[in-house]
């Protein structure tokens, strides 16, 4: 694969061969974001868990400190003053049934989060075909299905963002924008490292954390210790 003069220029920036501490990895990935849009800061951590297994699975849920950068749309399914808490926590889109046709018969999906309340579950589980796949289906485990669906879209807006593995056994999640600096990063990628590092799997054995690297959206994987946080 030939890279760019930008990626290849960064590139000589990193010892491929060093774990760096988390501060000099984001220091150094705010030195290599120098494409012409602010590029999210990307944390990518292999674990030392089998996928397949349920026991073994790693999810859950955190509030960036900082936000994620991002003008995040959120729709909510609900009724009642489920609704109304919603509209005024800033939902983009508020609804019940016709919201739920809108998404299963326009294949609306021009969102970044979608919140219900349980009770709607019955319904909203029909959409899994086509929410699963771009990773838009509520979950408890990820606070996107609970009865305070105010404070859902609250957290949501406010740079809520969720975790999980991936087939790869790799969690994949932004920590912010390059432009907050690698102060702001930090604070964010503190949160994110240790809510993974507490949601370890009692089945979990041997090393829990494998690797972990911090990148740009378009430069180069800068790699991380993670033994300030206690794996």
């Amino acid at each position: 694969m030939k890279h760019g003069k930008h990626y290849v220029d960064s590139a000589k920036l990193i010892d491929r061969s060093k774990l760096y501490d988390s501060d000099e990895a984001l220091n150094i990935c705010c030195q290599t974001a120098k494409a012409k849009f602010d590029e999210t800061v990307e944390l990518h951590v292999r674990l030392g868990v089998d996928s397949r297994h349920a026991d073994q699975q790693v999810r859950g849920a955190v509030v960036l400190p900082h936000g994620t950068g991002k003008d995040v749309r959120v729709v909510a399914i609900c009724k009642g003053d489920a609704a109304k808490a919603a509209e005024e926590a800033g939902a983009m889109m508020v609804g019940d049934a016709d919201l739920i046709a809108k998404i299963q018969n326009e294949g609306f999906v021009d969102f970044d989060v979608l919140v219900t309340t349980p009770d709607m579950m019955g319904q909203v589980g029909r959409l899994g075909k086509i929410l699963g796949p771009r990773g838009l289906m509520p979950n408890p485990k990820a606070g996107t299905v609970t009865p305070d669906i105010g404070r859902a879209v609250t957290e949501a807006k406010a740079g809520k963002i969720e975790y999980r593995l991936d087939k790869q056994n790799i969690i994949h999640v932004p920590v912010g924008k390059a432009s907050f600096g690698p102060e702001k990063l930090a604070e964010n990628l503190k949160v994110v490292m240790e809510a993974i590092v507490k949601a370890k799997p009692a089945a979990a054995k041997g090393q829990y954390i494998k690797s972990a690297t911090v990148a740009t959206t378009m430069g180069p994987g800068v790699k991380m210790s993670s033994s300030k946080y206690g794996v």
